[in-house]
């Protein structure tokens, strides 16, 4: 076994030179090198937000670095033990088999990474899911898609701060944002932009009839503090009012909500999760910087926005994914024919790497595994 070992470690090895090349490992060690020498220079605090931007930038660089060199060891790691397994000491067998799967999967993740070269690809996201056609029914739809969401952050270690999700007075939600930390976030969730549909037995209706609803997700990046935006307070309309939905005594007793109407655009951007005025404030600002960059991307582009993608009716032949939990179960990826039958570890357990994955492969027109 330990020969079928060894042809798995030289096709991961070859990978692993591939990785190194399109991520260009030397020029960011030279970067590395360099920032580390302007970190370390007399005055380098004095300007924070520049200073803040820099150790950002050192941090994705040693980050990146740092996994390069972890996917090498590994590998080396993989070798020995299957040399020792070829020698005679069989226990080395399943060591060596289990750094290959561990090295496939961290390979895998840095492919992925690698297809991110937009701006903002690498950094946090803004999520919206909104009702579309299903009356009750996509209120309900919604509040299953944002715990699906939800999840799906806690599998890939990401923070989730949800700025908004009002309860809807019947069933499910009126809609959700929430912003979410963490490596490749908007690379990663921008996959997820479009409209989803579900096909299941009404649990409303009495007569147990089958019902389709939809809903529509927004992917949106974080824009960093040092991206311009013009915003004139004076074009700004900003109500409290009390908050609604869980969040403790606090929150629903108080002025806490805050909406923000942008008047010569007509966004509306809503945050009332959090316990003070002021923290809902700063994080519907965030979110409507967002949006107004997209708007601007969009104007200055003279096309179809690149942020956000077409826009479509939340409504039947426009969805991205079928979610069918009756007659069959199946997810299915309209986009790229994957799919899966297992309903309930996409829904329950935000199983979506296969989906999302998928997409960008397919996106970059990546065909391979």
């Amino acid at each position: 076994m330990a020969d079928i070992v060894a042809p798995d470690l030289d096709a991961l090895s070859a990978r692993l030179d591939e990785v190194e090349g399109y991520l260009h490992l030397d020029d960011k060690r030279a970067a590395l090198a360099s920032l580390e020498e302007v970190s370390a220079a007399p005055g380098f605090w004095d300007d924070a937000d520049a200073a803040k931007a820099t150790m950002s930038e050192l941090s994705a660089l040693r980050d990146d670095i740092e996994r390069l060199g972890a996917a090498r060891s590994k590998l080396d790691d993989a070798r020995a033990a299957a040399e020792l397994a070829a020698e005679g000491d069989e226990d080395f067998l399943s060591e060596a088999a289990s750094l290959a799967d561990e090295l496939a999967h961290d390979l895998s993740e840095l492919e992925l990474s690698s297809w991110f070269t937009d701006d903002f690809d690498h950094g946090d996201a803004i999520v919206s899911i909104t009702p579309g056609q299903g009356g009750l029914e996509a209120q309900d739809w919604c509040e299953m898609l944002l715990r699906m969401y939800l999840r799906y952050a806690e599998r890939r270690g990401w923070k989730v701060t949800v700025n908004d999700c009002p309860a809807a007075e019947v069933i499910g939600i009126d809609r959700a944002t929430f912003t979410v930390e963490g490596r490749n976030a908007y690379g990663m969730l921008r996959a997820e932009q479009g409209v989803h549909r579900l096909v299941r037995i009404s649990p409303t209706d009495a007569k147990k009839r089958r019902q389709t609803t939809f809903a529509g997700v927004e992917v949106l990046p974080v824009v960093p503090d040092d991206i311009e935006v013009q915003i004139d307070q004076s074009d700004l309309r900003i109500d409290v009012y009390h908050a609604s939905g869980p969040g403790g005594q606090g929150v629903n007793t108080t002025d806490s909500a805050v909406r923000i109407t942008h008047l010569p655009t007509g966004v509306v951007v809503t945050c009332q999760n959090e316990r003070s005025q002021l923290q809902n404030k700063a994080a519907a600002m965030q979110i409507l910087r967002a949006r107004l960059y997209e708007i601007e991307k969009a104007k200055r582009d003279a096309e179809l926005d690149e942020l956000r993608g077409p826009k479509h009716e939340i409504s039947f032949g426009n969805q991205i994914r079928n979610y069918v939990l009756y007659p069959f179960q199946l997810v299915k990826d309209t986009r790229t024919g994957i799919e899966r039958g297992n309903v309930e570890s996409v829904l329950d357990d935000g199983d979506l790497d296969e989906f999302i994955v998928g997409y960008h492969r397919m996106r970059v027109g990546n065909k391979g595994e």
